[in-house]
């Protein structure tokens, strides 16, 4: 198996299809070529001169079984790629050893021409054939020259198959020396190391060969029957070959299948490596180089004159055509969906010959200019991703065989699971980077690209866009409805923004985006523009459906990028800019520093509240209530107070409402009730009969487990149920008023009072205070406040006291500041009275010594104690 190193016909794609050449590499390639040619005829030409020819009558049957020799070796050859170009291994020492040893030099070099020229026109690979038969002359030249100096030198000293073998080493030596010569001069390749390998390894198997054609001559000549044992050498010699070409055709399938695979692989995973990415678009942006690297390799696998990929990755985009080797003819780049090789049914591979097949396969063929083909489907799992075509196998006499339909069937199915893996892992990082209500970016995904964007620009906004409509449209028409306006609005967004701006809808109905080289003016405006575009109308089942909408904004620094500012804090200001405007009733705001300073002492609050009531920083003031005319103290209201060990005393309006947003209500409810219970409990061992009042929140009416809690704290103190009273605001009630009324019900059964609080101001007061189970009514310190400059709000007041007093309630009225309002709310029939004419809230102590100081005892009815304050 020597290495016959010649580079392979150009034309032919065996070699300049394999590496594209610099067009001075090829003037110089062609230059060489010539070069070869006229050395290796005059060489010819000296040794034919200096070795005359002796006619001898068994060169008639030599010199055909000579030509059948070279034909042989010419064509069980190995081929193989070196750089990307085509080698082939053949056994050319074995007819070229006999030769020297029986035959002269014009019959072996007429030989040899002749079985390899006519092999390449046969063929029809002419582009390298001035080369290769100026390495055919010299092939057959220096091993005659060789082998007649050592004939002569060792003549009597050594049998004449020594000089034969040494002489025969030239051919591969040669051929070997001029291949890497022309391999750098086409691709400046293979380094030293390299040359030197190759080049041992063919002397080494030019070795093996020699040896084998020695052995073969000289049994032919001394044995009995030796043509006997010559013919089980061969056939010895030849499994060993089918054997060893097997080997190596599974090796390098097994190459090529994993190339492709991971070629595809590495690509997909290139491809969908950004976020935002069009799913469609990241399944076929497969690079062009990827398709034709992924051609080439199918080609040289294969040993075709062309591969060809039609590829339909996208089926509503157009088919692309992918071409390795030599270029199709015109008009064949896109065949026409009745072509009979590209529409096939099932997934095996198909061949096709000019000789065998019908008009409109033979017609399709010449269309291609090819005469021999197979065709395989590429079929994912849910579709027809395209076709591949092998047209006219090289370096073969024989067309495509079992292993080549073996092997393209087996290339296309990894081929189309390694796309559709390809496919199903844009599709998992699509998914992972975006919403799947409106296909807009998620969190991450908006992490990731304004990463992206950020280290590349500077000057940007980062909007956070709230819509506020979807619990109203839930309410009442259903949350389809309310997902359609959200993908509305997105799409609303994206139509106002374009499709180059990173938008995300982060969840419900926020959004956020971010506008790159932008002034924050710019940023301003372009919010004020999106707030309309979100709150227009939106059409919702023959109805318009009003929207609003509240924009926070922050201008990112200059040195926001990777290593800045991240992502995160980005959002959290802009949220904390759209809070701001949500409080001031804006519809745009930009984010400022102090801001985040109020919502971060509104977080340390939040997180140091648990602490602060076990460590007595909460504690419980009174405000007593009174009644009217009589002047008797009824009871008091419990309210919370803080007195923080940084903040100071802090005004309730600042932590309550941080609190009821958090899961600590509970907490503050229980703490305020057990402290007003033990309180109520105190009095009752002293003989006074006095009512706590509690504020309860909008999660404790939803907390179906809260009239337990009740319960038990009752019997844990000991306290009548009457003494304990609630107070709610109707919008508390009405904000989830089917989960409010139940706990209602359990809490009034239990016999405790209940009172609306802030009486006036919701928005449903007459409609819905019948439903409710109270026992009490508040009038809003706001109208007490104006009665005296404002004859409306005295005759709101005037219209609560009767109001209530016509269901049965008793009405109590807060903010009595004026002994002209405690007069007017006395005529008025109002029933108890609160407000800082009788006490501020006060302390626990305080409470008690303005107990002992503002009122006297007396004895009520039932002989109870009652207090009444000292006029």
């Amino acid at each position: 198996m020597s290495d016959h190193h010649r580079p392979h016909d150009p034309d032919s794609s065996r070699l300049s299809d394999r590496a594209q050449m610099d067009p001075r590499r090829r003037l110089l390639y062609r230059a060489f070529s010539r070069a070869v040619l006229v050395v290796g005829v005059v060489a010819a030409a000296a040794v034919a001169w200096w070795l005359p020819l002796e006619l001898e009558t068994r060169l008639l049957w030599i010199g055909p079984l000579l030509v059948l020799g070279f034909l042989l070796a010419e064509h069980l050859t190995i081929d193989v790629d070196i750089r990307q170009v085509g080698w082939a291994i053949s056994f050319t020492e074995i007819p070229l050893v006999l030769g020297l040893l029986s035959a002269p030099f014009e019959v072996v070099l007429a030989a040899h021409l002749l079985a390899g020229v006519g092999s390449q026109l046969v063929r029809r690979l002419t582009s390298n054939l001035v080369y290769n038969v100026g390495v055919m002359c010299l092939e057959i030249a220096a091993p005659f020259a060789i082998y007649s100096l050592l004939k002569q030198a060792l003549e009597g000293a050594a049998p004449p198959w020594v000089a034969a073998l040494l002489g025969a080493l030239a051919a591969p030596l040669v051929s070997t020396a001029l291949g890497l010569t022309a391999l750098n001069i086409l691709r400046g390749e293979p380094r030293l190391p390299a040359a030197f390998r190759l080049a041992l390894h063919t002397l080494v198997v030019g070795l093996l060969n020699i040896s084998v054609g020695v052995v073969v001559y000289e049994v032919a000549h001394r044995a009995d029957w030796g043509w006997v044992l010559n013919i089980l050498v061969v056939a010895a010699l030849a499994a060993l070959y089918r054997a060893y070409y097997g080997l190596l055709r599974e090796q390098r399938d097994l190459e090529t299948l994993s190339d492709v695979s991971l070629s595809v692989a590495r690509s997909g995973q290139q491809v969908v490596a950004r976020p935002g990415k069009l799913l469609e678009s990241s399944l076929t942006e497969l690079d062009s180089d990827e398709w034709q690297k992924i051609a080439q390799r199918l080609r040289e696998q294969l040993s075709a004159k062309r591969v060809v990929l039609h590829l339909r990755l996208d089926q509503a985009g157009p088919t692309r055509t992918v071409v390795a080797g030599r270029p199709l003819p015109a008009g064949a780049e896109h065949p026409s969906p009745d072509d009979p090789l590209v529409e096939l049914p099932g997934g095996h591979v198909r061949y096709f010959r000019s000789l065998d097949a019908d008009d409109d396969v033979r017609q399709a063929l010449r269309h291609r200019g090819a005469h021999e083909s197979l065709v395989v489907p590429l079929r994912g799992a849910h579709q027809l991703l395209g076709t591949v075509e092998a047209h006219d196998r090289l370096s073969r006499w024989r067309g495509f065989g079992r292993s080549d339909v073996q092997l393209l069937g087996t290339l296309a199915s990894h081929l189309a699971t390694a796309l559709d893996n390809r496919r199903l892992l844009a599709r998992l990082r699509h998914d992972a980077y975006h919403d799947p209500l409106t296909n807009l970016l998620n969190r991450p995904g908006f992490r990731e690209a304004v990463l992206e964007r950020l280290r590349r620009h500077s000057g940007s906004v980062l909007l956070r866009l709230d819509l506020d409509v979807l619990s109203a449209v839930s309410d009442a028409l259903g949350h389809t409805w309310s997902d359609r306006i959200v993908v509305a609005a997105g799409r609303r967004l994206k139509e106002a923004l374009g499709d180059d701006v990173p938008l995300a809808r982060l969840e419900g109905g926020a959004f956020a985006a971010l506008l790159v080289d932008r002034t924050e003016a710019e940023g301003h405006k372009l919010a004020e523009q999106l707030h309309e575009v979100l709150a227009a109308p939106y059409p919702v089942d023959k109805l318009n459906v009003e929207a609003g909408a509240v924009v926070g904004y922050v201008a990112v620094p200059p040195d926001g990028g990777e290593g800045g500012v991240e992502v995160d804090s980005l959002l959290q200001r802009a949220d904390v800019a759209l809070r701001a405007a949500r409080t001031s009733g804006d519809a745009v705001r930009a984010y400022l520093p102090s801001m985040g300073q109020i919502f971060l002492r509104r977080f340390q609050l939040v997180t140091q509240f648990r602490q602060a009531l076990d460590s007595g920083q909460v504690t419980v003031h009174y405000q007593p209530k009174v009644a009217l005319p009589g002047r008797e103290v009824l009871g008091v209201e419990a309210l919370v107070r803080w007195v923080h060990p940084e903040f100071g005393r802090l005004d309730p309006d600042e932590f309550v409402p941080a609190v009821e947003a958090t899961g600590l209500v509970d907490a503050l409810t229980s703490f305020v009730m057990d402290s007003a219970l033990a309180k109520v409990r105190g009095w009752l061992d002293r003989g006074l009969r006095l009512s706590a009042a509690v504020n309860l929140s909008v999660r404790n009416l939803a907390d179906e487990t809260f009239p337990d809690r009740v319960a038990e704290a009752l019997r844990r103190h000991d306290v009548p149920p009457r003494l304990l009273s609630f107070e709610l605001t109707e919008s508390g009630v009405m904000a989830e008023p089917e989960r409010a009324l139940p706990v209602l019900r359990r809490l009034h059964a239990l016999g405790v009072v209940l009172a609306v609080d802030d009486f006036g101001t919701g928005y449903s007061s007459l409609a819905y205070l019948r439903q409710l189970p109270v026992d009490e009514v508040k009038i809003d310190k706001s109208f007490v406040l104006g009665m005296g400059t404002d004859l409306g709000d005295m005759a709101v007041v005037r219209s609560i006291v009767e109001l209530g007093h016509s269901l049965g309630l008793i009405v109590v009225a807060e903010g009595v500041e004026e002994d002209a309002a405690r007069d007017q709310l006395i005529e008025m029939g109002c029933d108890v009275a609160q407000g800082y004419l009788i006490s501020r809230p006060l302390s626990e102590d305080r409470f008690e010594a303005w107990l002992r100081a503002r009122t006297v005892r007396a004895r009520g009815r039932r002989d109870e104690t009652v207090l009444t304050l000292v006029r």
